[in-house]
């Protein structure tokens, strides 16, 4: 560990010049006495380290000198996709094997392109969570993870929607997919690939014994493929609607991508007023009302009935309690 602490300690002083002792101990998360001990060694081993004091003082290296100790580990190596990614890398475990990643692949930079990446990190960055949600609780993740990258069985309770609920399988986990901050695990289950939501793993045990992946198994096409048929699975029913020349300029602000891609698709043309005729995939009527109610006064549901009388019987008991409220106030 302490032999690790003083290569991130060089490679700090290579990629950003001149650090302060309490810098170093903030980067590497140990005290200023520990820092001054690194510090001392680093110099007892003939490393050319030197401090300045005063305010624009701290310590760097003597010009011209570098450290060829600039090469990956396996576990480094491994976690170069998450450096931009720092909370999915830290739900993994992962947090401190990519930061000595990143140091290292800084190290190993042309000074020119040194810099030009530190101001690509100072002024971009991924928070890939969703707005006005908590994260999900996932304390089984650093087990998936553990299967997927040792390519080994998973054994696992799974909390489902249907009945029956908590159900216990042994499965070949073959990735791990981070959504809209939420993980999930895409497994091989009786010879059939499904995707587990890992929030909603009860119970986790790695199990020793390996597994063969498909062959020619893409994570990211996979992907593809489960989310398009996850809508197709999800709005299997249809509403008629017709829309304002505003409210149809809205769709994509107010509706999920699905439903504005079949609105364009079938939208005929605008008639006299400018409004259309449009229909969209929903998963059912009493779904949809919430849903359509975001396009308010701009679109009118001309079938099925059932979600037309929905609509109708939502907004007369909206109007007639906001005239209750005005005549008793």
């Amino acid at each position: 560990m302490r032999a690790s602490r003083l290569v991130s300690i060089l490679l700090l002083l290579q990629t950003r010049r001149r650090l302060t002792a309490a810098q170093l101990a903030d980067a590497l998360e140990v005290s200023v006495r520990t820092v001054y001990r690194d510090i001392e060694s680093l110099g007892e081993a003939g490393v050319p380290v030197y401090g300045e004091p005063g305010h624009d003082g701290g310590y760097q290296l003597l010009d011209g000198y570098r450290t060829q100790l600039t090469g990956l580990t396996e576990g480094e190596a491994e976690s170069l996709f998450l450096t931009g990614l720092p909370t999915a890398a830290a739900d993994l475990g992962l947090g401190a094997t990519v930061t000595a990643a990143q140091l290292k692949l800084m190290a190993a930079l042309p000074a020119e392109l040194r810099d030009r990446a530190g101001r690509v990190a100072e002024r971009f960055h991924l928070d890939a969570p969703s707005w006005y949600r908590e994260a999900d609780s996932t304390p089984h993740l650093a087990t998936a993870a553990a299967a997927v990258w040792r390519q080994r069985l998973l054994r696992m309770s799974y909390l489902r929607w249907a009945h029956p609920r908590e159900v216990s399988r042994v499965v070949a986990p073959h990735g791990l997919v981070l959504k809209a901050g939420r993980w999930y695990v895409v497994a091989r289950h009786r010879d059939e690939l499904r995707t587990y939501r890992v929030s909603r793993l009860l119970d986790a045990e790695l199990l020793d014994e390996p597994f063969e992946r498909l062959p020619g198994f893409a994570l990211a096409d996979y992907w593809r493929g489960y989310l398009a048929r996850f809508d197709e699975r999800r709005r299997w029913a249809e509403a008629h609607l017709r829309v304002s020349a505003d409210g149809f300029e809205r769709l994509d602000q107010q509706l999920e991508p699905a439903m504005v891609q079949a609105a364009r698709r079938t939208a005929g043309e605008p008639d006299a007023e400018g409004w259309r005729r449009i229909t969209v995939p929903i998963e059912s009527p009493a779904q949809a009302v919430p849903e359509l109610l975001r396009l308010g006064a701009d679109a009118e549901v001309l079938a099925p009935a059932e979600l037309r009388d929905l609509m109708l019987a939502t907004l007369a008991a909206t109007t007639a309690r906001y005239v209750s409220a005005a005549q008793n106030p």
